[in-house]
């Protein structure tokens, strides 16, 4: 489904992703590991066109030099250029860490507005899916999002992701900062998502929580591909099992 072959990115001369290549298969959840500043989240950034258009922008005002090399292939398609929007209506959506929400805004338009490249119709069914991934927010549908905690505003955050109807979901450190009792409540949101025939990419630094969901794994060093494996390979790995599964 997703193909990241040679991925090289540079902010000027700091290399963030060192020649990196994955894939994502149609059905899959991977796991995307690495210690902080990694390059977990300029991988993620460079899929969803943010990279693209952060370039772009720089360019014109003369700001950070900004360069892409690599491919980026969805289903087979070079996406390396495509602009975000277009992305998106592939079916490519990214949950950013800490995703913003519109606090002012009752958790029901939060989602209503997230699908604002969708018809009306694809909304509101959108929208009810999102409550039964999340039984949670059903009562809190009035609330405005700015009086959510904090494990309620990520929930709402993957909601607003999904009303976009994604085909290949892209999660950044979903888990960040949420107590064991939420974090539990989004993986299994994860496996459930998976169940509708969504793919999905989730990176993460401390791997154990996810780790009962993903089918496969890599971890990333540096902006550089040191270990990929299925889950079981992966936990197999000595240093890999002391440095992301806590054990």
């Amino acid at each position: 489904m997703l193909e990241v072959k040679n991925l090289t990115v540079f902010y000027e001369n700091a290399l963030a992703l060192n020649s990196l290549s994955l894939e994502v298969k149609l059905g899959e959840i991977v796991g995307l590991f690495g210690s902080n500043a990694a390059g977990k989240t300029t991988l993620m950034n460079t899929i969803a066109g943010l990279t693209l258009d952060l370039k772009i922008k720089e360019d014109r005002k003369g700001g950070e030099r900004i360069t892409v090399h690599g491919a980026l292939k969805f289903e087979g398609e070079e996406i390396l250029n495509a602009k975000p929007s277009d992305r998106v209506k592939k079916g490519i959506v990214l949950c950013r860490e800490r995703h913003p929400v519109f606090r002012d805004s009752s958790v029901e338009e939060n989602l209503k507005i997230s699908g604002y490249l969708r018809t009306g119709r694809e909304v509101s069914e959108s929208v009810a899916r999102v409550y039964e991934f999340f039984p949670h927010l059903t009562r809190l549908k009035p609330r405005k999002a700015g009086l959510l905690s904090g494990g309620e505003q990520q929930m709402l955050a993957i909601g607003m992701a999904l009303v976009a109807r994604p085909r290949l979901l892209l999660m950044d450190e979903p888990l960040l900062g949420l107590s064991p009792a939420m974090q539990g409540d989004i993986v299994r949101a994860m496996k459930n998502i998976q169940r509708q025939g969504i793919t999905l990419l989730v990176t993460e630094q401390y791997a154990r929580p996810i780790f009962p969901v993903i089918d496969r794994g890599y971890v990333i060093e540096n902006g550089t591909l040191i270990v990929s494996g299925t889950g079981k390979e992966l936990m197999d790995n000595p240093e890999v099992k002391s440095a992301y599964f806590g054990v």
